[in-house]
């Protein structure tokens, strides 16, 4: 169906050519308001009648008439309406909609992807410091960044994955000395335990069971091994060194575990540290200095993002030689920039949006070539869990929230996906864990997964050779039901570009959810497996071909698409 859309397309772009030159470029078909008026729709008229000097209804009648004369409007199309003051409603043929079905069952899982572009984008998500497990925030993010990677991935883009974090920051060295402590002996709440919430080397103390676990590791002389590192524990308390380096291999470690779960892959992990061992913390001050986007006030050095749109300058160094958390980010998004990334997107909680104004603007000031707006980001909010219709904000394992982990042994992989996935990631979510584990129509993955399984479960039955069917008549395939669901199975690959350009992975869940219904409907209208063996063949090919876009769409999620439920 996409070489029709793309025949009616060039037909009326070259009948606005011949009304106006370079109005070709208003050729553009959108969805009418009123599903009954027609398939399509162009506002093309109403566009053109201001610098015709037109009235726009009898601009609407004699586009119609070039259009009619065309030859591809003659082959697809069944009707030309106008209505109001110059829309022009478009009726397809039923063969026209049939065509779908068999690209579907050509392309099969590449239906509605892109060819290979060869631009290079990296995703950076997660990103937590291996200072305890991955919590539902964190779960978000990954949700959020591996539907994005897959999002991509579909639009011709070679997609890079990225976890960032910090191995020698304040956090580590309070992961350290707490484990320090519990591998002595002592707890929460013995009076050697810091406590008291204004002295500094007690804040953010870690108090949760999964401390007193890596203690008493440490103490046997393990080696934990995580996707990044492997460490042997010196088993001597007094080793401070030992222990942290310790207890940040044990929690990537635990770390990897959760992704597993989640069956999230990286292709690299990147350390904070890296960028000052290598010297490119230092090289891009160099950098911002000698461009003389730098200044020296009160003891610190600023940088003069107001330049670039920031509401104020920022410290990049402050007075005791320490440089603040924005520098390391604009060196590391210039290497970046320096691996050939031409796109890059940093998945990040709503707490990071001041921080994208000063990283932007010491990417400009850097003058290295790296476009304005680079990189892209996208903010999610965090996540309320309910359970029992109480919320949960604590889990033993971790002391002070609930874990990505605890959340899919509750439910399962596949619904804290679809779940976390189901809401624009600024928008507030309560994930409701007695829903996730519901078998019924009210739970949203469980409606999309049963819909795919209906339908295997139909093939099944059918036990003929499903690759026949792509060769199957589809003319039998007349009825509204169906040529509403050939419609909407038509509309996948352009919503897989508009989710990916506007980094709306809930996009394809709420295209799921639609196309679930639609197929429901379709199922309750018209028995398939009827007597007559080419409405048979036909209602299988076009059932085969919305398992196979149900299949494709949860892919891009990383939600399964199970044959039997």
């Amino acid at each position: 169906m996409l070489t029709v859309k793309t025949e009616l397309l060039e037909a009326l772009r070259m009948a606005l050519e011949d009304l106006l030159p370079g109005a070709g470029a208003k050729a553009a078909f959108e969805s009418p308001k009123v599903a009954a008026l027609g398939d399509w729709a162009t506002t093309a008229a109403m566009q053109l009648a201001k610098p015709l000097k037109l009235n726009p209804r009898q601009l609407a009648e004699n586009l119609c008439a070039t259009l009619r004369a065309a030859p591809a409007y003659q082959t697809w199309v069944d009707a030309l309406d106008i209505a109001g003051p110059g829309f022009i409603n478009i009726k397809l043929k039923p063969a026209a909609k049939q065509q779908v079905v068999r690209s579907v069952l050509a392309q099969a899982g590449r239906y509605g992807a892109q060819p290979d572009s060869g631009k290079r984008m990296l995703v950076e998500f997660v990103s937590a410091n291996p200072t305890g497990p991955l919590h539902v925030g964190h779960g978000r993010q990954a949700a959020l960044g591996d539907a994005l990677c897959n999002l991509f991935a579909t639009q011709g883009w070679q997609v890079y994955r990225e976890f960032y974090y910090n191995d020698a920051g304040v956090q580590i060295g309070t992961l350290a000395t707490s484990t320090q402590l519990r591998a002595k002996g002592f707890k929460p709440g013995d009076t050697c335990w810091p406590t008291d919430p204004d002295n500094p080397l007690s804040k953010g103390f870690y108090n949760g069971d999964y401390i007193a676990d890596i203690a008493a590791d440490f103490l046997v002389q393990k080696t934990v091994k995580s996707d990044d590192r492997e460490f042997t524990a010196s088993g001597n308390p007094d080793d401070l060194d030992s222990v942290r380096q310790f207890a940040v291999a044990y929690l990537r470690h635990e770390q990897d575990l959760d992704l597993q779960a989640f069956a999230v892959k990286f292709d690299n992990y990147y350390l904070e540290s890296s960028l000052y061992t290598s010297g490119k913390v230092d090289a891009t001050v160099k950098r911002l200095q000698e461009a003389g986007k730098t200044y020296e006030q009160d003891g610190a050095l600023w940088l003069k993002s107001t330049d670039y749109g920031d509401d104020k300058d920022r410290v990049m160094r402050k007075g005791d030689g320490s440089y603040t958390y924005f520098v390391p980010d604009v060196a590391y998004h210039i290497n970046k920039w320096e691996r050939g990334f031409q796109k890059v997107i940093n998945i990040q909680g709503t707490d990071h949006h001041g921080t994208i104004a000063r990283v932007r603007a010491g990417l400009q000031a850097a003058n290295v070539g790296i476009p304005q707006g680079f990189p892209d980001y996208v903010l999610h909010t965090m996540v309320r869990v309910v359970r029992g219709g109480e919320e949960v904000k604590i889990s033993k394992r971790a002391g002070s929230y609930v874990t990505l982990r605890d959340l899919i042994e509750w439910t399962s992989k596949d619904a804290v996906r679809f779940f976390l996935l189901s809401r624009k990631p600024d928008t507030e979510y309560t994930f409701d864990v007695d829903l996730a584990v519901q078998k019924n129509n009210d739970n949203p993955v469980y409606y999309v997964q049963y819909a795919h399984a209906r339908i295997c479960s139909v093939l099944a039955s059918w036990g003929g050779d499903v690759m026949t069917l792509a060769q199957a008549d589809l003319s039998p395939l007349q009825s509204p039901q169906a040529q509403a669901l050939m419609l909407l199975l038509a509309k996948y690959p352009e919503m897989l570009t508009a989710a990916a350009d506007g980094f709306a992975p809930h996009d394809v869940t709420f295209y799921l959810r639609e196309l679930a219904a639609c197929y429901h409907s379709y199922y309750d209208a018209e028995r398939i497996l009827v007597d007559d063996e080419a409405v048979k063949l036909a209602r299988l090919a076009l059932v085969l071909a919305t398992a196979q876009v149900l299949h494709n769409g949860l892919a891009v999620l990383g939600v399964s698409a199970p044959q039997k439920m």
